[in-house]
């Protein structure tokens, strides 16, 4: 039987929860300046403009005297595409023909990409890629219309890189829906691991998302772009790792989690994502598999928390966010019109940055319902009863035993049970949640239990919970896997079970519902949190180290924290003051180290 204080205690997801003219330092890996004025060409290849009045033999006779080769009379107009010698370099090859009679013009082979914006038939909707202050408008969290320019100024940087699938990016969260149709191209598989990672919930290989917020950060990461379907990633190319260390209820524990941190350090996994966190007390074992990510040159991404808190205060600090690991950036949410989202944790020594957190669209794991019910039909009763109660201003239907709770006791010699079917069919998952204020004598018990057919599930059901002790007088959620109990009839069901000894208030239950969800491959969602400004940043990372692949997690974390522009919602707030800017932190050039300056 487990304590109610206790079960509080379970790590949850955090669902609602410069650029120096310098060499670079020696860690640092030299790379192309993306904010040069040079377009890239074709190497070994110029284009040729033949003056009009040049026959074909003088054209062909000028281009062998050269070494070189015609691989195409392009037009009409003269132009070839020719092939250069071996050795020989453009430049001198276009010097060369520029000085020639025959030639009205040379030019490079120019190299051209992509319009930044991607045809993805809801990209209109993303404003954290591109803020034209539009409505976004399945977003639930107000304001849901922005200030143009507030984003992430990702445009311009993906004219230089969309493809980051040479950096295995890792989802610790609730699975990954490695089907859905924006991912199903970008997800990372092996000789071993052939459904693209693993899962530490059921201990087997199949991580698939049960939950829905897993799909959505990985798709935040790395949905594939420009494929004129849904939305699009940070990264349009990816290599994503799922490792389910979350259950249906988006709860995991500290052995899940840091065994699914190890997963993805063991194979090869250079960014881990976690949109999860916990307060509490301080827990080593997760600190050190995070150490360890930093050791094997890992860069570990993480949410900043959901509770309008300040992480630094010494009584609400959230784990991952508040370990002190180098290789870890904390993120904080903002939200359309760059300021720090309401719900949003903060810190000036534990949250680094600000990236964009509310009304985020991203792919979903399937289709969702959430049945609710005010227990006024339906419901077979003993010992309970129903009522309202106000809380915080608002009137509650409740499910009270005894009548007059929280200001009576219950009865001596119980066996009071209130239970009633509802239809699961056609779901691949059910979440029983509600929430409770219950003070229950420690020989006493709160039960819940599920019958997958009509009737007393107390009778011939399944536990899924027994508690005992006190909320403190406060009302706490609760949350369950009902997927066994999909079907037609299946029968949810609460007991107060008590002896002839002592007495307590008893129990009121309140916002009773069950999320069901059907698995397919087509389904988004918008929703918002930290746990996706999160993804953000660790799509910027796997797009940092994709770009210079010689990156260590050092240079990453430089890119990321000194790349940002300087956000004045943040100031005050985060490590760093700034917010994610993508272009920047491509264009960041570490400072060079060991030098002195020597005045003459």
């Amino acid at each position: 039987m487990k304590n109610i204080l206790s079960l509080r205690s379970i790590i949850i997801a955090a669902l609602f929860g410069a650029l120096l003219a310098a060499p670079l330092s020696a860690g640092a890996a030299p790379f192309s300046s993306p904010v040069s004025g040079d377009a890239n060409h074709v190497p070994g290849e110029v284009l040729v403009k033949f003056k009009p009045a040049t026959s074909a033999n003088a054209r062909t006779a000028t281009v062998a005297n050269q070494g070189h080769s015609v691989l195409a009379g392009l037009d009409r107009t003269g132009w070839a595409r020719v092939k250069i010698g071996a050795g020989q370099t453009v430049a001198e090859s276009l010097a060369a023909y520029r000085n020639d009679p025959n030639v009205e013009y040379a030019q490079p082979n120019y190299i051209y990409h992509i319009a930044a914006v991607p045809v993805d038939t809801q990209y209109g909707q993303l404003w954290a890629f591109k803020n034209t202050g539009q409505t976004v408008t399945s977003g639930t969290y107000l304001p849901n219309t922005g200030t143009a320019g507030d984003d992430m100024n990702i445009e311009k940087a993906w004219d230089i890189i969309t493809d980051c699938s040479s950096v295995v990016v890792a989802v610790v969260d609730s699975g990954v829906n490695y089907n859905q149709e924006d991912l199903s191209a970008n997800m990372w598989s092996s000789v071993t691991y052939t459904l693209h990672g693993y899962n530490y919930v059921d201990n087997n290989n199949d991580p698939m998302d049960r939950h829905g917020h897993g799909t959505h950060v990985a798709g935040i990461i790395g949905a594939a772009g420009n494929n004129a379907t849904g939305s699009t990633g940070v990264c349009w190319k990816a290599s994503i790792m799922a490792v389910r260390a979350l259950d249906a209820t988006g709860s995991g524990t500290t052995a899940s989690i840091i065994s699914a941190i190890n997963f993805a350090v063991t194979n090869g996994a250079k960014v881990i994502n976690m949109s999860i966190g916990g307060g509490g007390a301080f827990d080593q074992a997760y600190s050190d598999a995070i150490a360890n990510a930093q050791t094997n040159d890992v860069v570990v991404v993480v949410a900043a928390g959901n509770s309008n808190a300040n992480n630094d205060s010494g009584t609400t600090p959230t784990y991952p966010c508040n370990f002190s690991q180098a290789n870890l950036v904390c993120v904080a949410a903002l939200d359309q019109n760059y300021a720090l989202a309401s719900f949003s944790n903060y810190g000036t020594t534990s949250v680094d940055v600000g990236a964009p957190g509310t009304n985020i669209l991203s792919a979903w794991a399937g289709s969702k319902t959430v049945i609710t019910d005010d227990f006024s039909t339906g419901w077979t009763m003993t010992g309970w009863s129903t009522g309202s109660l106000w809380v915080n201003s608002v009137l509650y239907p409740f499910l009270l035993d005894p009548s007059n709770f929280p200001n009576g006791t219950y009865s001596n010699n119980a066996d009071d049970r209130a239970y009633k079917p509802f239809n699961l069919s056609g779901n691949d998952v059910a979440v029983l949640n509600f929430y409770a204020q219950a003070a229950v004598f420690a020989d006493d018990s709160f039960n819940i239990k599920y019958r997958s057919t009509v009737g007393d599930p107390f009778s011939s059901g399944v536990f899924l919970d027994s508690l005992n002790g006190t909320t403190g007088g406060v009302i706490v959620p609760f949350s369950y896997d009902l997927s066994p109990c999909i079907s037609t009839t299946c029968s949810v069901g609460f007991q107060l079970l008590t002896n002839g000894s002592n007495v307590d208030q008893g129990v009121g239950i309140l916002a009773f519902s069950i999320n069901t969800l059907a698995l397919n491959n087509t389904s988004y969602n918008t929703i918002s949190g930290t746990s996706m400004a999160s993804p953000e940043v660790a799509g910027l990372a796997a797009m940092l180290r994709a770009y210079n692949p010689q990156y260590t997690y050092t240079d990453v974390v430089n890119s990321i924290k000194k790349g940002g522009r300087s956000a004045a919602s943040l100031s005050g707030k985060t490590t760093t003051g700034k917010a994610v800017d993508v272009m920047s932190s491509l264009a960041y050039i570490n400072a060079p180290t060991g030098l002195s300056a020597t005045v003459h």
